[in-house]
């Protein structure tokens, strides 16, 4: 056993015995041990204070409804410290039986009886994290929950499509997959609730619902975040001109569920009459066709002040916008060559 020098290590060696003692004996006597066990009373609260025995952090989880025992018993089969009886009994005295609380926590190493209730008593559990990406459907964004090895239980909520917010959320050990989904769901609201009020005026839609459609496809149509309010005043304008909105992903949307088609599309699907088919159809689709991030119902909330309605691939991984059909033919022409160049080359 080793702790800390008091005068010199022949009185620790001499007082180990009654260490031992003064610790098992206090597990009865817990209020009494350290005023009543005079040099054993003394040498137990210095080992509760002194550096634990482990040599490395050490990650140890403790189920809910354990007891003060169970969890002192934990700890010193893990290594982290050497009497769990002492563990119990500081615990007691200390009136922390019911601080303590379950969780996963990582123990630094060598951290004494004493810290290691701080840090049980404060309930920092470890984070561990789950990100959704922008522009994912429910179905796939339900998968990777479902994959999820740190989460518990089966996934039983089934979202309507565009109700999940993207983003990075994180939870402790014993999290369920359905409480994920209905952070995500309720994310979703709040974001709306927030921007909502302060929405341009004279949009073309009137509702939240209507937003989040339009925020589902400028998600799908532009990977770069300068762009989207951009692409979004393309698609309002056209909205208010009473142009068809002719966005790709939404004919994807209807013939995958969003799931990725591997091909280009066929002219006969660019034709085909479906809900999705804004080539076909006027106005919005019947449903977002992914679920938007926080940044693009921002950007159909609030687009960007300009007359464009045509945008086409720059070959930069951005679109070259226009206001009009003659410079939108001149900005494909140019992307037509891009391609060729690119097949020649490649």
């Amino acid at each position: 056993m080793r702790v800390k020098q008091i005068n010199n290590s022949t009185t620790v060696r001499q007082h180990g015995g009654a260490l031992k003692s003064a610790v098992l004996f206090a597990g009865g006597l817990a209020l009494l041990v350290f005023a009543a066990l005079g040099v054993g009373g003394y040498l137990a609260w210095r080992e509760a204070s002194s550096p634990g025995p482990s040599r490395q952090a050490t990650i140890i989880l403790f189920e809910p409804g354990s007891s003060v025992s169970k969890i002192a018993d934990e700890l010193q089969e893990a290594g982290i410290v050497r009497y769990a009886e002492l563990f119990t009994v500081v615990v007691r005295l200390r009136r922390a039986e019911n601080k303590i609380k379950a969780g996963e926590y990582s123990i630094p190493a060598q951290s004494s009886i004493v810290s290691i209730i701080d840090i049980l008593i404060d309930g920092k559990s470890i984070l561990h994290y789950f990100t959704a990406p922008e522009g994912l459907t429910v179905a796939q964004i339900l998968r990777l929950i479902d994959t999820d090895q740190i989460l518990d239980g089966e996934t039983t909520l089934e979202p309507a499509e565009g109700e999940l917010l993207p983003e990075t959320y994180a939870f402790t050990r014993g999290a369920s997959r359905d409480d994920v989904v209905r952070r995500m769901m309720k994310a979703q609201d709040a974001v709306i609730d927030e921007l909502w009020p302060a929405r341009a005026t004279e949009l073309p839609f009137s509702t939240p619902d209507e937003a989040i459609i339009l925020a589902s496809i400028v998600e799908k149509e532009t990977g770069q975040p300068e762009e989207r309010e951009q692409v979004a005043a393309v698609f309002i304008n056209r909205l208010k001109r009473r142009m068809r909105l002719e966005s790709d992903p939404t004919i994807i949307y209807g013939l995958t569920k969003g799931e990725p088609l591997g091909r280009g599309l066929r002219q006969s699907e660019l034709r085909a009459e479906t809900p999705y088919n804004t080539y076909v159809i006027s106005g919005l689709p019947p449903t977002p066709i992914a679920n938007p991030g926080r940044a693009s119902i921002e950007a159909v909330l609030n687009p960007a002040d300009t007359d464009d309605i045509f945008f086409v691939a720059d070959g930069t991984g951005g679109h070259a916008f226009a206001s009009n059909l003659r410079d939108h033919l001149a900005n494909v022409a140019e992307w037509r060559r891009i391609e060729r160049e690119r097949k020649r080359d490649g």
